[in-house]
C-alpha cells in the first residue's frame, strides 16, 4: 500500500530556486524512499516471476531515471531496460498539457513482451496517458504503471498506477530524480518547491 503525505507547514520548502544546495526538512526522506522503491521491486517481482521473457521496463526521461535504477536493482527478476522521452513542463512548476511532447527510444520490439513504464510523477495523468496510449499500439503482453509520486489533486485523466511510490499533496517537487528548469535532479531526497 502507498503511503500517503499530507500537507505539513511551510517549514522545509525550498524557496529559492535559483541556488543549488537544498535546506530545510525534505517531504520524503533518503530511507523512506530507498524502503518504498525496495518493496515496490519485490511486489514487482512477485507479480512477474513466471513470465518467460524478460520484464521490459520502459523509462520516461528524464524524471523517472533515478527511480527506474534503484526499482530495478530491487528487482529479483531478468529485466530489459528501455526509454521513451517525454516533456511538458519546460521551466514552470504547473504542466498545461497542451505542450505534451513525446520521443519514442524504444529500441527493441514490445509485441507480446511484459512492459512495465516507470513514472516519476503521475499529476494530471496527460503524460502517463499518452505514453500508455503510445506503448499500447506496439501490442505487448501485458503494459502496467510503476509511479513514484502520485499527485492526485491535480489529475485531469483518469490513469490506473499499478504500482505507487508515495501520494503526495498538491505541491511541486524536487529531487530524486525530478527537477526544477533542470536543477535539483541529484538531492537524494524530494522537497517541496511550493
Amino acid at each position: 500500500m502507498p503511503e500517503v503525505l499530507t500537507a505539513e507547514p511551510a517549514q522545509g520548502i525550498i524557496k529559492t530556486p535559483t541556488t543549488r544546495s537544498a535546506t530545510g526538512r525534505p517531504l520524503i526522506d533518503a530511507g523512506r524512499i530507498r524502503r518504498r522503491v525496495h518493496r515496490l521491486g519485490r511486489q514487482i517481482s512477485s507479480l512477474y516471476t513466471d513470465i518467460d521473457t524478460p520484464l521490459v521496463l520502459v523509462v520516461i526521461l528524464k524524471g523517472a531515471t533515478v527511480f527506474a535504477a534503484d526499482l530495478m536493482r530491487s528487482l529479483t527478476i531478468p529485466a530489459e531496460l528501455e526509454f521513451v522521452r517525454a516533456a511538458s513542463y519546460g521551466s514552470g512548476t504547473s504542466s498545461n498539457g497542451q505542450s505534451l511532447r513525446l520521443a519514442h527510444m524504444v529500441a527493441g520490439s514490445l509485441l507480446d513482451r511484459h512492459v512495465l513504464l516507470v513514472e516519476d510523477i503521475v499529476d494530471s495523468g496527460r503524460t502517463a496517458d499518452a505514453v500508455i496510449r503510445s506503448m499500447s499500439r506496439l501490442k505487448p503482453a501485458s503494459l502496467k504503471l510503476a509511479a513514484l509520486l502520485d499527485r492526485p489533486a491535480r489529475r485531469s485523466i483518469e490513469v490506473k498506477i499499478d504500482f505507487r511510490g508515495f501520494t503526495i499533496p498538491d505541491r511541486f517537487v524536487i529531487g530524486y530524480g525530478l527537477d526544477y528548469a533542470g536543477l535539483y535532479r541529484e538531492l537524494p531526497a524530494i522537497y517541496s518547491l511550493s
